[in-house]
């Protein structure tokens, strides 16, 4: 009876060894800086948040998340399990600094467009606006290790500014390749078009790809598109051609990455999310 009684107590414990919780964790991909974009593995959490607003996680428990140009400090992540307990880990997320240029002595003319070039680009930006707005698919392109869209030289940089007769203008929300007039533009990961014009009055060509959970790329200036609104492309597809089209200097591709509606870096994405990416951030950075 006695080594009954020892079996089953035996049993008992080792249930509830098995029983006690396991608390969950996430481990961020990305640099921990301003213009970032995050990646997330989630371990044993039921859901997550980014600073009380939920996020959505993949099958395989993956979030995706961003910081804007100015986004900068402690950033909180919550995690639930599965008895609705809640665990915290901050994340500080370093500012930069960026290229500020003055000029001044422009005519007015040149910088300001007329009232009428002023409400066609109001309805351009609503109309870009609610593109992105729409762009919470499912799909998990994001996922892949990204490419670059074209080949060329860097002729401009994600936050710089210019400042015109003391006025700021609004910063540069991407990354600039110059390259000939019909040079190849390709999909730097699988995804579907949500927005493709010819003719924004800023933007010129302009194209719009949805990859996933609100991650959008943006490709501006285009001489032609080579996909329309609900084409699916594929990583490395040709989808248009470099062009001077819209308000620019010279032929080149402005090449643009958005979480929802926050403007990330894209060199940032290349230097971590590409084949040669770096390895996830360790716990010390976190």
């Amino acid at each position: 009876m006695r080594k009954i009684l020892v079996a089953i107590l035996a049993i008992a414990a080792t249930a509830q060894a098995h029983e006690q919780p396991v608390t969950p964790d996430i481990d961020i991909r990305g640099a921990l800086t301003s213009g970032t974009l995050l990646i997330g593995d989630v371990h044993s959490a039921e859901r997550v948040e980014l600073n009380g607003e939920p996020l959505r996680m993949t099958p395989e428990g993956q979030v995706v998340f961003g910081f804007g140009r100015d986004q900068h400090g402690a950033q909180e992540i919550t995690l639930f399990d599965h008895h609705g307990r809640k665990f915290k880990k901050t994340l500080q997320i370093k500012p930069r600094q960026y290229k500020i240029d003055r000029v001044d002595g422009v005519p007015q003319q040149t910088v300001t467009p007329d009232p009428e070039q002023q409400q066609r680009a109001k309805r351009e930006a609503a109309q870009v606006w609610t593109a992105r707005n729409n762009a919470l698919s499912d799909r998990t392109d994001f996922l892949a290790q990204v490419k670059m869209p074209a080949q060329g030289r860097i002729s401009g940089v994600y936050g710089s500014q210019r400042i015109f007769n003391g006025t700021p203008r609004n910063p540069h929300f991407g990354l600039d390749i110059a390259a000939p007039t019909g040079s190849p533009v390709l999909a730097p990961w699988s995804g579907k078009v949500i927005l493709a014009e010819n003719d924004l009055f800023y933007s010129g060509g302009t194209l719009i790809i949805d990859h996933g959970y609100g991650v959008t790329s943006t490709y501006i200036h285009l001489h032609k598109l080579h996909a329309a609104v609900g084409d699916e492309v594929a990583q490395g597809q040709k989808i248009a051609e470099i062009g001077a089209t819209g308000r620019v200097t010279g032929p080149h591709l402005d090449w643009r990455i958005n979480w929802r509606h926050e403007r990330l870096d894209p060199a940032l994405v290349i230097e971590h999310f590409s084949a040669t990416a770096t390895s996830p951030v360790p716990a010390a950075d976190r």
